[in-house]
């Protein structure tokens, strides 16, 4: 068991540092295009596509499945130790399968982080403001309804008569 765990860990690494390697440059992928393409059908210079590199999920498991195919069968010849098990092998590529992932994760992740630093800067930097300006108003005045009842508590009231009296001026009484 330690020893799958050991080539999972190491194979999501091997995934990561593939599609990196691929992100940067894509020379082997071309080179099997041309080799096995006709004209027309070769990739454009422009393309970044590679064995893993902005492909599918089926097409990344069919690569990589071959990949450690061809390296099982060069180790069997190698070593005559029975050290390519099936378990290690399953382990091998789904372990590159999620590193390669993980990687086109943080590459985009860390793509639109670049694309809206400067956005994140100006708008953290206006929450600071509001922080600031919401902090001053805590410190610096009293409440609304404070000073409305401070002003009716200080207003002297002016005598005014008694609803007797203001029936008699009118007649009433």
């Amino acid at each position: 068991m330690t020893l799958e765990l050991i080539t999972f860990i190491a194979s999501i690494l091997l995934g990561i540092i593939i599609y990196w390697r691929e992100s940067q440059t894509n020379r082997v992928y071309r080179f099997f295009n041309k080799l096995l393409n006709s004209k027309e059908l070769q990739m454009k210079p422009t393309e970044k596509k590679g064995f893993v590199y902005e492909q599918n999920f089926l097409l990344r498991l069919v690569f990589i499945t071959s990949f450690f195919l061809i390296g099982i069968l060069i180790t069997r010849f190698l070593i005559p130790i029975d050290l390519a098990t099936i378990s290690l092998f399953a382990s091998m590529i789904f372990g590159t399968l999620i590193g390669t992932y993980i990687a086109g994760f943080i590459f985009k992740s860390s793509a639109i982080i670049d694309e809206h630093s400067d956005s994140l800067e100006e708008k953290f930097n206006d929450v600071l403001e509001k922080g600031k300006d919401f902090i001053e108003d805590i410190k610096g005045e009293e409440p609304i309804a404070i000073k409305k009842a401070q002003e009716e508590i200080e207003k002297p009231k002016v005598e005014e008569k008694s609803a007797r009296e203001r029936l008699k001026d009118k007649g009433l009484l």
